[in-house]
């Protein structure tokens, strides 16, 4: 039976990850906090887990009722702590044998999960935020893209979005016009598909898993899979933690934490068309955890 105090269903019944496996180390416990549960959990040399509620005890579970739903996929562990777990969704490209899987980064931030999908799909701050790396002045324009929600899926799909970036990946030299798909499939992870210097046809693959620790703070975890055959590991993973460094202060400091959801609340541009089109389809599916429903602003 479930032991959560979240209120919301949809949360609940998601899996969540709760850290990268090669980062774990084997028959290690480590603990953590996920939907203002403490956890522990155990990585076991053939990559198997066990993850159990840490005021049980924090060095094994006790009995099979103490052990949490776990998985391992994406190179995360994945917990669900309600009864009715809702299948966790598909990363193919992770499974391509040329590609380089790998955990860029794990960063505590003060803020909520939905804040930080917001601030994920925004392509409007590159130039101000991520100077001279993913954007420079004067090319500050978001041109016109194609949002849609699937009916197959149910995920949030935002295509042909280009936007000019002096320094797109660590193996770029030259800057380009750079294109994105963004794809949410998960209240709070978003995946994004952009092109790989090298490849006319194939796409790099960033990916943000977000660890909600409670309403207002997250781990969050950047999953790369990328087709780059030049840099280390290390450069890789620099590259990615200087862009996410310059966006933790930007998050920290948004006010409320949570995401209202009323379209009231915080008025949109044209180019948030992807942030809209995310606070409806939370708001349609109800979730309460993390966000400000309209009810609350009145």
């Amino acid at each position: 039976m479930s032991r959560t105090n979240c209120a919301d269903p949809h949360i609940k019944n998601l899996w969540h990850p709760i850290g990268a496996i090669a980062e774990a180390g084997s028959n290690v416990v480590k603990s953590t906090v996920l939907l203002a549960e403490k956890l522990s959990f155990k990585v076991f040399p053939d990559e198997t887990v066990k993850v159990w509620y840490s005021d049980v005890s924090k060095t094994a579970p006790q009995e099979e009722s103490d052990l949490v739903k776990s998985q391992c996929a994406y190179g995360y562990i994945w917990v669900c702590l309600g009864d009715d777990p809702i299948e966790l969704f598909l990363v193919p490209e992770y499974q391509e044998p040329d590609r380089r899987n790998l955990n860029a980064a794990t960063m505590g931030v003060h803020v909520s999960a939905p804040r930080a999908v917001e601030n994920f799909l925004d392509m409007g701050h590159f130039p101000f935020v991520h100077t001279d790396i993913l954007g420079v002045e004067p090319h500050t324009e978001v041109k016109d893209y194609d949002v849609e929600i699937t009916a197959d899926t149910d995920e949030i799909i935002a295509t042909k979005c280009r936007f000019y970036q002096p320094m797109a990946a660590a193996t770029a030299t030259s800057g380009a016009d750079v294109e994105y798909i963004y794809r949410v499939p998960h209240p709070y992870c978003s995946v994004l598909y952009k092109s790989s210097p090298g490849y006319d046809d194939r796409l790099d693959v960033i990916a943000l898993f977000l660890q909600p620790v409670d309403e207002e703070r997250v781990r969050a975890h950047m999953m790369l899979s990328l087709l780059d055959n030049t840099n280390e590991d290390k450069m890789i993973r620099l590259f990615q933690q200087t862009i996410f460094g310059q966006d933790k202060p930007i998050l920290e400091n948004q006010n409320p934490k949570r995401l209202p959801l009323d379209p009231r609340a915080e008025v949109p541009i044209r180019a948030d068309k992807t942030a809209i089109a995310y606070r409806r389809w939370l708001r349609e599916k109800g979730i309460t955890y993390g966000v400000i429903v309209a009810e609350e602003l009145v």
